[in-house]
């Protein structure tokens, strides 16, 4: 019998066990590669591992067990924390955080790949970056992530001030893969957007910065506050050169995912689009996820951008419609996994239709306002982490007469997208079992309703 609060078609240990972070995405001989934290040994956080999947298609996946082991006595013995990966000569190689004290400070490693299946990453001794440059008082020093600008390549490193209890996004230049120097601030909280933006956190995490095609970047930021991980923001802006290093200034910004189950995302940059995945955490207490065994997934791929009037783009990866299988009409019983969209046109200003997965959980399209509410009353959250939670969520988006809402349901996790301009992403234990119903609740509205069953 099937299991239907076990996500079955995203990048998770198939051990069980614990999983956070994304990490090192790459493209390398026809396959793409995924990398993850991973506890193999409980389904909390702690001995952290990184787990490997790898895909041809971006559908289905293979899962390889671990990877990269710390090395006892060595600069990564408490952990091998979060970071990217490359190709460097040929050979793929992961650019991580290594963690051997308590503090929350590490240095930059490197692991390469032992085989031409990426199943192994051997770390080498000595970091590349033994920790954070002199003079700065730092709560936190960790997650490296190398991008390429202007011919040149550089990294960021995601930071926290002791003093001020502010984030902070270092940045190096690279001048091989074994030989960084320090470039100064890409960016700190004295910005003005990123102060309202990117706040409060005492350090930013799993900085990611991408290239939107048209000149401008990307900064993601995972917000940290005192030991507790709340959510992920974004910035829109400029990269300019300033002294021997680079500054980003921003224009623009918000909260990247607009549910309260989505962390730490990374990204690969391909020519044309830019993939992205994130962990999504349980919204269960500790106690339910080792009473089942595991805990944590990284989301579907996701590509970010940003549309022609310069606002972020967000959708599922192309590729997912792969896996739809027969129709699902409404009132159909809702299986395992599937996919429902349904597109609204308000006839009359400011109504508002529902679509309701079985009894335990409602989404809300308002096209005037431009906002989905998911409502998941009937199934309330069990966790306190980050914090209680309330049972309704708010995306917000530019209003007008029309809204398309795209729900991919795996098990209990629900990704949601609005226009391709907002998503959300939720875990709802137990997962929706029973009918799907559209309905206007509010005013007038047309409506289309597709759904599919994932297979």
């Amino acid at each position: 019998m099937t299991d239907r609060n076990l996500p079955r078609h995203h990048v998770r240990p198939a051990v069980g066990q614990w999983c956070n972070d994304p990490n090192g995405p790459l493209f390398h001989d026809g396959r793409y590669h995924l990398f993850f934290q991973h506890n193999p040994a409980a389904a909390v956080w702690g001995s952290i591992h990184w787990g490997h999947a790898s895909s041809p298609d971006l559908v289905h996946w293979t899962d390889h067990g671990i990877a990269l082991t710390p090395t006892p006595g060595g600069r990564d013995a408490l952990g091998a924390w979060s970071g990217c990966a490359v190709v460097d000569e040929s050979t793929p190689t992961a650019v991580y955080t290594g963690m051997d004290r308590e503090d929350g400070i590490g240095s930059v490693m490197l692991a390469r790949a032992a085989d031409a299946t990426l199943t192994t990453l051997k770390a080498e001794p000595e970091p590349v970056v033994p920790g954070p440059p002199p003079g700065l008082d730092l709560n936190a020093f960790r997650d490296p992530y190398l991008f390429t600008h202007e011919g040149t390549r550089w990294a960021v490193v995601g930071a926290g001030h002791r003093a001020t209890g502010t984030g902070d996004v270092l940045l190096y230049r690279v001048h091989s893969l074994t030989d960084w120097s320090y470039a100064g601030s890409l960016l700190d909280a004295t910005d003005p957007i990123a102060a309202r933006v990117a706040a409060p956190a005492t350090a930013w995490e799993c900085p990611a910065l991408l290239p939107t095609g048209d000149g401008r970047w990307v900064l993601l930021l995972s917000l940290w506050a005192d030991s507790v991980t709340y959510t992920t923001s974004y910035l829109i802006g400029d990269l300019r050169t300033e002294g021997e290093g680079l500054r980003f200034a921003a224009a623009s910004g918000g909260m990247l995912d607009h549910g309260r189950d989505f962390y730490a995302p990374t990204t690969l940059v391909e020519d044309g689009r830019t993939l992205l995945w994130g962990w999504s955490w349980e919204s269960r207490t500790e106690e339910e996820s080792l009473a089942a065994g595991w805990a944590g997934c990284l989301t579907h791929p996701r590509e970010i951008g940003v549309h022609p009037d310069g606002t972020l783009r967000l959708a599922p990866a192309r590729e997912l419609a792969a896996l739809r299988g027969p129709e699902l009409p409404p009132g159909a019983g809702l299986p395992p996994a599937y996919e429902i969209e349904v597109e609204v046109t308000a006839l009359l200003a400011d109504s508002e239709v529902v679509l309701r997965l079985g009894d335990t959980v409602a989404l809300y399209v308002n096209p005037t306002r431009g906002t989905l509410v998911l409502d998941r009353s009937g199934a309330p959250a069990t966790a306190t982490h980050p914090l209680p939670r309330t049972d309704r969520a708010v995306a917000t988006v530019p209003g007008g007469v029309r809204s398309r809402l795209r729900v991919l349901v795996d098990g209990p996790l629900l990704e949601l997208f609005l226009d391709e301009r907002a998503m959300a992403t939720e875990k709802i234990y137990p997962a929706p079992e029973g009918p799907y119903t559209v309905e206007t609740v509010r005013g007038r509205a047309a409506t289309e309703v597709t759904g599919w069953t994932v297979v």
